[in-house]
């Protein structure tokens, strides 16, 4: 078995207690070929950072009303969601009107675009304009409104009204996560609302997820993934979404 680096290996605990449920300290040795107290170090800095819950000798995913914090969400499924970005940025060429929403993910999508030259942006995330700042020719118009300051971000009626003043070619941007059986989930009513305000003002929307949100049971809900014209995704979508995707003309490229 190769060596998970640490990125690498914590995720593979995040996801293999997103799909056991509880494992203890030995068990996730046994399966990562690496100590248990390396493990134990990667738990405690994983409950530090709100993602997991530790009990008992064993390990939990918390339960979570509301998304995680932005740095620790930014650490997870890194690669992954580099292969995401670089897919998002073959999809988009010199010279496109882009919508960017918010969310981790998409700030790495913003960070290979800044290699485009001549784009015009609008965008509600901080994080996506810092992306841009060295792209070449590239002209930014952002959301105004109440900052949300966990995240850097701005969402709810400013972003509705915000995006419905545009038509750009591409629209990328992320969810809370997906059921098995393909409905869109949001942690609230907000995110819900700024998702639907970005992807109505594009030609061509492009919804990126990386896998730990499969399967993630969330508050809210609005649409199907073949709702979308294209999907980014490392996740391995169930034979039955799929189906519906390839029924419905949403592209899925699996990264």
């Amino acid at each position: 078995m190769r060596r998970l680096d640490l990125g690498e290996r914590r995720d593979r605990i995040i996801a293999l207690l997103s799909e056991h449920g509880e494992l203890s300290a030995a068990e996730l040795s046994d399966r990562l070929a690496v100590s248990v107290q390396t493990i134990r170090t990667d738990l405690r800095d994983l409950d530090e950072a709100g993602l997991v819950q530790r009990r008992n000798g064993a390990a939990r995913l918390r339960q979570q009303s509301e998304n995680i914090g932005y740095l620790p969400r930014e650490s997870l499924s890194r690669q992954e969601k580099q292969r995401i970005a670089l897919a998002v940025k073959n999809l988009i060429p010199n010279g496109s009107r882009v919508a960017l929403g918010t969310g981790t993910t998409v700030e790495h999508c913003a960070r290979l675009l800044a290699s485009r030259e001549n784009l015009f942006v609008v965008t509600n995330s901080i994080h996506a304009v810092c992306a841009l700042q060295s792209a070449p020719g590239v002209s930014v118009e952002m959301a105004g409104g109440t900052v949300r300051m966990r995240d850097l971000d701005l969402i709810g009626v400013a972003s509705l009204e915000f995006f419905a003043n545009y038509r750009v070619d591409y629209a990328v941007f992320s969810c809370g996560g997906l059921s098995s059986s393909g409905a869109v989930m949001d942690y609230n009513s907000e995110e819900v609302t700024a998702r639907k305000a970005i992807s109505k003002c594009a030609k061509t929307t492009i919804l990126v997820m990386d896998s730990e949100k499969y399967n993630l049971d969330l508050a809210c809900q609005h649409g199907r993934l073949w709702d979308y014209d294209i999907v980014v995704t490392g996740a391995q979508l169930s034979e039955d979404v799929t189906q519906a995707c390839n029924a419905h003309q949403c592209r899925i490229i699996h990264v």
